[in-house]
């Protein structure tokens, strides 16, 4: 079986196909999970999959299994996947390249005539990016039992629909319970998201591990005024603590070099007019780093600078931790997987540590977990800009494949 490689272009075609669903003029994807376009993106990918032979189950969370008969039907499968909804201004490959790297591994062991010993299933996991109903991956955590089914069916937009009702609304509430359900092993194939694999020129990440992340919502509130007559000295206005905190946030970033991420990336000002002193601001944060001493400690630097600086403005604050992930170590077996099928196809490769977050950080509680890297154009991502190398896709995709073939025969 090790010299069994996928069809390059009949991936490419379905990742193009896929892309078109929410395609933006940018060339990138505009598919925000529940909505319509997320819909008609599980329609697709349940079709084919049925046209490969598989049976499909959904769970509460929307959670969609595609799953191929092994030998043993009473083995718990190997599982693939990763997510089909996307950013406002996404690409046409983050989380979708795991998806459909899974249905193109279902095409290739049938036109093969091969059979596993396990079963195999490729996963859509519901709301990965979090950006419509955060937090994000919330289904795969739900899964895994970071979350209660209330909570996740409860995440709201900022329209004030739930998952649940839009789950309803889309026909993607399934009714088989979410988690529960034994893998023998996951692994996700994903692009890097950032620089490193092309500036070193490898075509493989062999994931080891995953940074922690820890996100906040913070609203200032101090009072409005008029813009004109209102004098500097005696004026509460919220949005310079927010601008205050988000230099803050920067600097925290910095001094917590090389593996520190920090990042303010949704602003909403109230009343938002040009002549009028912001007399609210909410707004997120998002910190990242593969240590969680380092995390916690860039926690609380952010909860002691902040509270001065509204103290020092005389604003008022509401501030909130709404997620949490620890640092991930992957399974050592799966990873050496990845490592083995890297050497054995002859493809460069690195070990690395995931700057994102991914479902595969919250099925490794509850499964023996790894992931694949392959580069992205610049390290771009989350932009409608993000661009693979059809090379890099297929190689990504082969090495998948020898990875759940040892596993699933294992």
């Amino acid at each position: 079986m090790k010299n069994i490689r996928i069809n390059q272009q009949r991936l490419w075609d379905s990742l193009m196909e896929m892309g078109e669903i929410g395609g933006t003029e940018k060339g990138g994807c505009c598919r925000l999970a529940l909505t319509d376009l997320d819909k008609q993106g599980r329609d697709l990918f349940v079709k084919w999959c049925k046209e490969a032979g598989c049976s499909i189950s959904v769970d509460q969370m929307g959670n969609i299994f595609a799953r191929r008969p092994g030998q043993d039907n009473s083995l718990p499968p190997v599982a693939m996947g990763s997510h089909l909804d996307t950013q406002p201004t996404g690409g046409k490959f983050d989380g979708v390249y795991g998806v459909l790297a899974g249905l193109e591994i279902f095409r290739t062991l049938n036109e093969q005539g091969i059979e596993t010993r396990t079963p195999l299933e490729t996963v859509v996991w519901t709301n990965e990016e979090g950006s419509r109903f955060p937090p994000a991956m919330v289904s795969s955590g739900v899964f895994a039992g970071a979350f209660d089914l209330e909570y996740g069916l409860s995440r709201a937009d900022l329209d004030g629909k739930t998952m649940g009702e839009e789950l309803q609304r889309i026909g993607y509430a399934g009714n088989t319970q979410v988690g529960g359900r034994a893998f023998k092993a996951f692994f996700e194939a994903h692009i890097e998201q950032g620089p490193i694999l092309e500036n070193e020129q490898k075509q493989i990440g062999v994931v080891t591990d995953a940074q922690g992340q820890r996100w906040y919502e913070v609203t200032l509130t101090g009072q409005e005024s008029h813009a004109g007559p209102t004098p500097m000295p005696s004026r509460r206005d919220a949005l310079v603590g927010a601008a205050r905190i988000v230099d803050l946030v920067n600097q925290i970033g910095m001094e917590n070099q090389p593996n520190a991420c920090a990042t303010v990336g949704l602003m909403q000002v109230f009343p938002n007019s040009r002549n009028v002193i912001p007399g609210q601001v909410f707004f997120t944060v998002d910190f990242r780093h593969p240590d969680a001493q380092i995390l916690a400690q860039m926690d609380q630097a952010l909860r002691e600078g902040a509270a001065r600086i509204v103290e020092d403005l005389q604003l008022d604050m509401d501030f909130e931790q709404i997620w949490h992930s620890p640092p991930v170590p992957f399974d050592q077996d799966c990873v050496t997987s990845v490592r083995r099928a890297t050497e054995e196809l002859g493809l460069s490769h690195r070990e690395m540590v995931s700057g994102a977050g991914h479902d595969a950080c919250y099925i490794a509680r509850v499964a023996p977990t790894s992931m694949i890297f392959v580069p992205c154009e610049k390290g771009i991502s989350h932009n409608e800009l993000e661009r693979a190398d059809a090379d890099d896709l297929a190689a990504g995709c082969n090495v998948l494949l020898s990875a759940v073939l040892e596993r699933a025969n294992a």
